[in-house]
């Protein structure tokens, strides 16, 4: 580092913590290249930023998978795709089962319950069973209900939007520059048109994606940049946990202080975003640093299993968050 970006820290202050601004790409490549004796004191700044343009709210979600497995995309993190020889096998869920996932999910305090399905883009079944679950849920669950079926028809963002779908979740992954190393068999262009069709509807935007995928440094600050171009409502930060049988299921694991500068990055890049901990969190992590993300900049968090990897049981997650003195987003606040 060279120049003012040698004082990065109290450049962030200043801008972003003092003004709202988000850093910048060169900015926030100054902070992933902080020394480690530095971590905490970027840490605190992020909270700090969330604190003051965001407030101490947390907002907590379930996710499940309708259909699981068998997916024709080839992104090489992904143990869903049917072209690569891990253990997950196509499998859908059926409607009481969704229903029963979703009152679980309510039960924890959560205020979105997100459908997931692991496809290119839905076909005209997996429309149709989004709709019955989502009119089911809402016949007996009070809860917020966010869907994330990959690519997008103009003609299924209406539909999603009719019905009453909330927020859509669509992952660029990871930035312009190293997708094509990540996927080949659709481009970051094609994500960023659902993504758009979907902030046009009215729909709220949940964009972002995993660290520890091969990207320097640089194009881990070039994601941070496009992200803030995006101006998602909320940014998943899932670190790599890498699943057998996938081209990625030997790569290490992120460090754990490379990690956490990353959530103080994309904090100080975001400073008014939803920044929620979602997948690898615990393998990357651990209990400690799941805490001092969470006083670093992290304000939401996914709560239980995720799609194809076992996360922490919800009680540890929101036993920590009262040891925080985090309170949790309560639903009629969010409708």
């Amino acid at each position: 580092m060279t120049g003012v970006l040698a004082d990065i820290v109290e450049i962030a202050r200043e801008q972003v913590l003092e003004r709202g601004e988000g850093l910048n790409q060169e900015q926030v490549l100054a902070v992933l290249q902080l020394p480690d004796d530095k971590l905490d004191e970027v840490l605190q700044l992020a909270h700090d930023v969330r604190m003051k343009w965001c407030g101490p709210e947390v907002e907590v979600e379930g996710i499940i998978s309708l259909k699981t497995g068998g997916c024709p995309e080839d992104c090489h993190f992904c143990s869903q795709s049917g072209l690569f020889e891990s253990p997950v096998r196509s499998a859908w869920i059926d409607i009481p089962s969704l229903v029963e996932a979703a009152k679980q999910t309510a039960k924890t305090g959560a205020t979105e319950f997100c459908i997931v399905a692991a496809v290119r883009g839905p076909d005209k079944r997996l429309m149709s069973q989004v709709a019955a679950g989502i009119e089911a849920i809402r016949n007996e669950v009070d809860i917020q209900i966010a869907c994330s079926l990959g690519m997008l028809t103009q003609e299924q963002v209406d539909e999603l939007k009719a019905m009453g779908v909330h927020r859509y979740n669509h992952n660029l992954e990871t930035s312009r520059s190293h997708f094509p190393n990540v996927v080949t068999t659709h481009s970051w262009e094609e994500r960023w048109d659902t993504l758009r069709m979907v902030r046009e509807a009215g729909m709220e935007v949940c964009c972002g994606g995993i660290l520890g995928m091969g990207e320097t440094l640089e194009q881990r600050a070039e994601f941070a940049a496009n992200l803030a171009e995006l101006e998602p409502d909320e940014v998943p930060l899932n670190f790599l946990n890498p699943r057998p049988g996938t081209p990625f299921g030997d790569l290490d694991v992120l460090p754990a202080t490379e990690a956490l500068r990353a959530v103080a990055a994309f904090r100080l890049a975001l400073p008014r975003t939803i920044l929620r901990f979602a997948g690898g969190r615990e393998i990357t992590l651990g209990d400690l640093g799941a805490q001092k993300g969470i006083v670093g900049g992290i304000n939401a968090v996914i709560v239980g299993n995720y799609l194809t990897t076992l996360g922490r049981p919800a009680e540890t997650d929101l036993d920590l968050l009262q040891e925080l003195k985090m309170p949790i987003k309560a639903l009629n606040e969010t409708l």
